[in-house]
C-alpha cells in the first residue's frame, strides 16, 4: 500500500482502519501489520484486551454481532459509523467477520476504499459475510486459489 497521498499543497500519511473480530479474523489480521509500515493505523476488535494483549496503540474496541441478532447489527453499525466518523480513514482493511463487513459497506458509501480478505480457515467456499464482502470492497481477496476463482475474487497468497 502506498505511503503517502499528495494532496492540494502537501503530504500525508495514509490512515488505515484494519478491523477484525476476535480470534483467527484478529490473528491474521496482525499478520498483515508489516503491509501497515509506514501509514497511521487504526485497530478495531469485538473482544477487549486482545489490542492491549498485541501491544498495538490507536486500538478500538467495537460491538460483536452476528447475523441472528438484528439489533445487535444496528447497535454494532452505529457503532462503526461512529468510529470512521472520528478517524477518516483513507482505507478500511478486514479479515472479518459480520463487524468488518459492516464497516466495508458503512466504509464505501462514504467513498473510503475497502479491502476484504476472506479467512484462510474457508478452504472450500468464501465465507457468507465474505460473499457479501465483494459487492462492497475495492479489493476482494480469498487465501485460496480455488475459492477465488469459483467466487470471482482476487487470489495473491495467503496470510498464514
Amino acid at each position: 500500500m502506498a505511503r503517502e497521498e499528495k494532496g492540494v499543497s502537501e503530504y500525508r500519511t495514509r490512515r488505515i482502519l484494519a478491523i477484525a473480530s476476535g480470534g483467527g479474523h484478529w490473528e491474521q489480521l496482525l499478520i498483515l501489520q508489516p503491509a501497515f509500515s509506514g501509514c497511521d493505523v487504526h485497530y478495531a476488535t469485538t473482544l477487549e484486551g486482545l489490542a492491549d494483549h498485541s501491544r498495538l496503540s490507536n486500538a478500538h474496541l467495537i460491538p460483536d454481532c452476528n447475523r441472528d441478532e438484528k439489533l445487535r447489527i444496528l447497535y454494532s453499525a452505529f457503532s462503526l459509523f461512529r468510529l470512521l466518523m472520528r478517524i477518516r480513514p483513507d482505507i478500511v482493511v478486514t479479515t472479518g467477520a459480520l463487524p468488518g463487513l459492516l464497516a466495508l459497506m458503512i466504509a464505501r458509501r462514504f467513498g473510503i476504499r475497502t479491502v476484504w480478505i476472506d479467512s484462510i480457515a474457508n478452504a472450500e467456499e468464501m465465507s457468507l459475510a465474505g460473499q457479501t464482502a465483494g459487492r462492497h470492497s475495492d479489493l476482494w481477496l480469498s487465501q485460496w486459489p480455488d475459492v477465488a476463482r469459483a467466487a470471482g475474487a482476487d487470489y495473491s497468497g495467503a496470510v498464514l
